[in-house]
């Protein structure tokens, strides 16, 4: 009696223990990226999921300016996939990540939305002088707006709408603005305004109007799984995917 309760116990013991074990093994990633990569990258967790099973993706959306002074001042993060060239160069040039280490992956277009029933009559930039408020997102820190900036500005607009504009901690809250009927228009991203019905892209930006908008991607220098953030890495530029971005309007940065 004694020796089976003894079997039983280093039975269940040893259960525990592989259970801890298999805990232990679990990698946890964290990807500081760009608000507009959000819904691309959440449908590609669940894929990534299956393959590995061994790793958890935790992801961290805001601007990129503002994941960028997160990533200088400690946090820590194993990826950073910005929005913008700028961000992620500063970090390169702060040796927080390794060029051999960054890929320009992807590219996106601007566009002008509005709310669905449009008070305004806005059908084209040159309309937003109609708007009582129009939504930016913060140039200095969201991506969005720098290049939005660029557009209104080269289209000699920003002199009348700069006391006309809200700012935005990021696209989604730009967006998020427009549907509510908060501002008569808003820039964004076309893949973000391709999520919402609740508003309607009336114009998009010539690529001349702005600074190239590239996604870079890259692996932070003092990652500490860096076996399992090159291997995201890598599939993050696989053709699997490529499919998965392009299915949420965004295009190959070459």
């Amino acid at each position: 009696m004694s020796f089976l309760f003894m079997m039983i116990l280093t039975g269940c013991t040893s259960n525990d223990a592989s259970k801890e074990s298999s805990k232990k093994h679990t990698t946890e990633l964290t990807i500081s990226a760009a608000a507009s990569l959000q819904d691309s990258l959440v449908d590609l967790q669940t894929i990534y999921k299956k393959e590995h099973a061994d790793v958890t993706l935790q992801f961290n959306f805001g601007g990129s300016g503002a994941l960028q002074q997160q990533i200088s001042q400690g946090a820590p993060v194993d990826l950073f996939f910005s929005a913008a060239q700028n961000q992620f160069d500063a970090l390169i040039k702060d040796e927080l990540i390794e060029k051999k280490h960054g890929i320009d992956l992807l590219s996106n277009e601007l566009v002008l939305v509005v709310p669905k029933d449009n008070e305004k009559k806005i059908h084209a930039f040159k309309d937003v002088t109609k708007a009582s408020k129009i939504a930016l997102g913060t140039p200095e820190v969201v991506p969005a707006g720098q290049y939005g900036l660029e557009t209104l500005k080269k289209l000699k607009l920003w002199t009348t709408l700069e006391a006309k504009t809200v700012y935005a901690k990021d696209v989604r809250q730009v967006l998020t603005y427009v549907e509510t009927g908060n501002v008569d228009a808003g820039i964004v991203y076309k893949t973000d305004a391709l999520t919402t019905n609740k508003a309607t892209i009336i114009a998009t930006a010539k690529s001349e109007w702005h600074t190239p908008i590239i996604y870079p991607v890259g692996i932070i220098k003092d990652s500490k799984h860096m076996e399992e953030a090159q291997a995201f890495y890598a599939f993050l530029q696989s053709e699997k995917a490529m499919k998965v971005f392009e299915k949420y309007g965004f295009k190959g940065a070459n």
